[in-house]
């Protein structure tokens, strides 16, 4: 697998369709944001909570010691917790803490801010790290 930069995460299509991007690929961290607009407002018109989501299980691959030096994984847990609501035009910047990283396993924490840096939601995630190849429509 090809290791993942700014560029190759800012080109997946999901995270361009929603407007994600990777801005920062650390050591042991990873930061994406947002600026929420009218494509990511819910059914009662406030933003949908899975853009959060999506925000916070997308950047947990790219700190340095996954994605970035090609190492594949997938989530296996997701938990999400929302703090207060996120507005249109507030700009969400999330960041990834890889917690552990183990020989089968990876461990993260995310906290997403506005740009007043009020807590929105936070979250954690555990990936499964894969030794073979992702297959080209594989999901991560």
């Amino acid at each position: 697998m090809q290791p993942a930069t700014v560029e190759s995460a800012n080109a997946i299509s999901l995270l361009k369709t929603l407007g994600i991007r990777l801005a920062e690929i650390g050591e042991s961290h990873a930061v994406m944001a947002v600026t929420v607009d009218d494509r990511h407002r819910n059914y009662l018109g406030g933003v949908h909570g899975g853009l959060i989501a999506t925000l916070i299980d997308t950047v947990c691959f790219f700190p340095k010691p996954l994605l970035p030096t090609g190492q594949a994984a997938t989530t296996i847990d997701l938990n999400v917790s929302y703090v207060r609501p996120a507005a249109l035009g507030d700009r969400l910047s999330a960041r990834a803490e890889l917690l552990h990283l183990g020989r089968r396993t990876a461990s993260l924490a995310v906290r997403v801010t506005d740009q007043h840096e009020r807590l929105i939601a936070h979250g954690t995630t555990t990936l499964l790290l894969i030794d073979e190849a992702v297959p080209s429509s594989g999901v991560c």
